[in-house]
């Protein structure tokens, strides 16, 4: 590229928008915004998160989840059941917050239904199955699945 022209579309601002001199599109895109951030082989954010999801694998999950801009609340679910068997603290953290965003979030909760999540919550580490049952139905009923 010349001189002159690099600095004409400096001085027009569009060197990065694939703009020739005098405001013709240079691309076949005529783009007038920055070009698209490179697609990965990776995928997606929350295709990665679903692959760590199924791996099991506390570290690749947390990881995952921090590049989604929002987890769904059965997502989160899903990440506690991947913490049960992990650090004891991090797992109660996670559950806590669980069950409040599981009081605010889903329809129409009650008492005995917070009771009921804390109670399987709790009993997710020794009793995966029954506990997954109990808060698969509370989600359920309450539309968050």
């Amino acid at each position: 590229m010349s001189e002159s022209r690099v600095r004409e579309n400096r001085t027009h601002g569009s060197m990065w928008r694939g703009e020739a001199p005098g405001g013709q599109s240079a691309s076949p895109r005529g783009s007038l915004t920055p070009p698209p951030d490179p697609v990965t082989s990776d995928g997606s954010p929350y295709a990665r998160f679903r692959r760590a999801l199924e791996t099991g694998n506390e570290t690749l999950v947390l990881g995952a989840a921090r590049e989604l801009p929002q987890i769904a609340l059965d997502d989160a679910l899903r990440i506690c059941l991947v913490l049960r068997d992990g650090d004891a603290d991090r797992y109660d953290r996670a559950a806590v917050r669980w069950l409040g965003r599981f009081a605010l979030e889903a329809g129409a909760v009650t008492i005995r239904d917070l009771r009921a999540a804390a109670a399987a919550l709790d009993a997710l580490p020794t009793r995966t199955a029954d506990a997954m049952e109990q808060l698969q139905r509370l989600c359920v009923a309450r539309g968050i699945v």
